[in-house]
């Protein structure tokens, strides 16, 4: 085993091969380790996430490397036959790679057994082990930008069905409607880890449509107060803490980009502080209140007005629960520094919750729709708590232009890089562009950051604040919507205190990465400074 440093919250075990890293994961199943909070397997390693108050590195490293191996997972008794229409586009192409026909393909992936290594990169995308040993195809060189739902792929020495429409790199050899996410299930994903899986060539089936995209939750028919959407600005969210504990079916957390900021908006309306709340980014979004309800909008510095139904308007504060009659209509202008607002509302919004939270996750497209013009959001009944005192905002941020220091913690895959690439990160500055959203900043510098490895990493875990690296060397920093797992190293993940700060990062603005931790391997029975 390899345990290589990814934040204080994360660590990386790397194992020889895909069954010792069931090995692990089932040993750390059937005896949980205290403390350990998630688990995400792949290719050969484990991510663990834990929770460092209860839980030093050191000992965790120790109880790790104390486990026996030599008992691999039991085979599941459960089969799931998928029926695939074998027209994909890439078909002609692998059989071209592989040396045999098309219809060579086709025999040799329905004439094995498959089981379901590991989830992630969507929910419900399962990665499929077990094939073929000739199937080892390489990603494309350029992924799609959409692959449709139902597509049937191979990547790697893994064969994998897209549950919904999504950007991918895998080679596409057929497609079936079978829905691999469907939240109406008691288990949204159709294969779970272990489950054993067959391909049954569908030829002379009725033909299949696009598998449909997974539900998503809708606000709650309510009488009583409410806030009308007058306008949306760029893009205005329902967002909580973040829906945990769900990495077993594929999602990642989600939730607030800034955490800090989502709590305080709660806490000054008088709430439970994780109700879910609105996250609108860039300014411009309106909301008309229906009956008397008591609002605070909190995070990035934007303009905040009211305007009367008689048409007066007045400028209200940051940070502070202000009280709406009946028909007032409250703006959120665009933000002079930083760049998501959080607006909570007394008693909370009903909405349903996906999967254990209202946030909604951009990537998985799990949970509630983006607002939309003339959208009512009913407003639970407030209990008798008493709305808080006005808090101070945050006394700096981000702004377009600006330098903005993030503290990083080096690895897990930062001895990917040359020394000069390390060192690179550090020294250069990094722009925010365009192209940034929730899943990350999208970064660009002068200079790329240049391998030291080259060939594809195996697919592996990937935490919130981890910098990627793809080819381009133009890294990307991710944040909240990320894929669960991912192909490309990460040379090194922001540290936690810091994440808030980079969901308030706007576009035009500069990063400039700081390492605080040397990148350097656990190792078991080591004492000090890894504690």
């Amino acid at each position: 085993m390899r345990f290589l440093p990814v934040n204080r919250q994360a660590l990386m075990v790397e194992l020889a091969d895909l069954d010792e890293t069931l090995a692990l994961l089932g040993s750390l199943q059937r005896e949980p380790i205290d403390g350990v909070q998630e688990l995400v397997p792949a290719a050969r390693t484990v991510l663990v996430q834990f929770a460092p108050a209860r839980l030093g590195v050191a000992e965790l490293v120790r109880r790790i490397a104390a486990r026996d191996l030599g008992q691999r997972a039991e085979r599941s008794n459960v089969l799931v036959e998928i029926p695939v229409h074998y027209d994909g586009e890439d078909l002609g192409d692998v059989a071209q790679l592989l040396g045999i026909t098309p219809e060579e393909v086709v025999r040799r992936h329905t004439g094995s057994e498959y089981a379901v290594a590991f989830t992630g990169f969507a929910p419900g995308f399962a990665y499929l082990s077990g094939g073929d040993p000739i199937f080892n195809v390489p990603r494309r060189t350029t992924p799609r930008t959409r692959v449709p739902a139902g597509s049937v792929a191979l990547g790697g020495t893994f064969s994998a069905v897209y549950p919904q429409a999504s950007p991918g790199g895998w080679q596409l050899i057929g497609r079936t409607s079978a829905r691999m996410w469907d939240l109406a299930r008691e288990l949204p994903a159709l294969l779970q880890p272990g489950y054993r899986v067959r391909f049954v060539d569908a030829a002379g089936m009725a033909q299949v449509d696009e598998a449909p995209a997974p539900a998503v939750a809708q606000a709650v028919p309510h009488e009583g107060n409410a806030l009308r959407v007058k306008a949306t600005g760029l893009m205005t969210l329902f967002q909580d803490r973040g829906r945990l504990g769900q990495a077993g079916q594929g999602v990642s957390a989600s939730g607030a980009m800034d955490q800090a900021a989502f709590k305080a908006a709660n806490r000054l309306v008088g709430n439970a502080s994780d109700l879910a709340v609105l996250e609108t980014v860039g300014g411009g979004l309106s909301l008309q209140s229906q009956g008397e309800t008591v609002v605070a909008i909190t995070g990035a510095d934007a303009p905040l007005t009211v305007t009367t139904g008689s048409g007066q308007r007045w400028s209200v504060p940051r940070y502070q629960a202000v009280a709406l009659a009946d028909g007032d209509q409250l703006t959120v202008g665009q933000p002079v520094a930083g760049a998501r607002c959080y607006v909570a509302v007394r008693g909370g919004f009903a909405v349903t919750p996906v999967l254990g939270s209202a946030c909604t996750d951009t990537l998985a497209n799990v949970g509630p729709a983006a607002l939309a013009v003339g959208q009512v959001l009913p407003v639970r009944p407030a209990d008798r708590k008493a709305v808080a005192a006005p808090e101070l905002p945050p006394e700096s941020l981000p702004t377009t232009g600006q330098d903005v220091v993030l503290d990083v913690e080096l690895g897990p895959r930062t001895d990917w890089f040359t020394p000069e690439a390390v060192a690179l990160l550090a020294a250069q500055r990094w722009q925010v562009t365009p192209q940034s959203n929730r899943v990350g900043l999208r970064v660009a510098g002068e200079q790329p950051l240049a391998r030291a490895v080259a060939g594809e990493l195996p697919s592996e875990g990937t935490p919130l604040g981890a910098i990627q690296v793809p080819p381009s060397g133009q890294p990307v920093l991710f944040l909240a919507d990320h894929p669960l797992t991912g192909g490309y190293p990460v040379i090194g993940c922001v540290a936690p205190h810091h994440l808030d700060l980079a969901g308030q990062i706007p576009v035009g603005a500069w990063i400039r990465f700081n390492p605080i931790r040397a990148f350097e391997e656990y190792t078991p029975g080591a004492q000090g400074s890894k504690n």
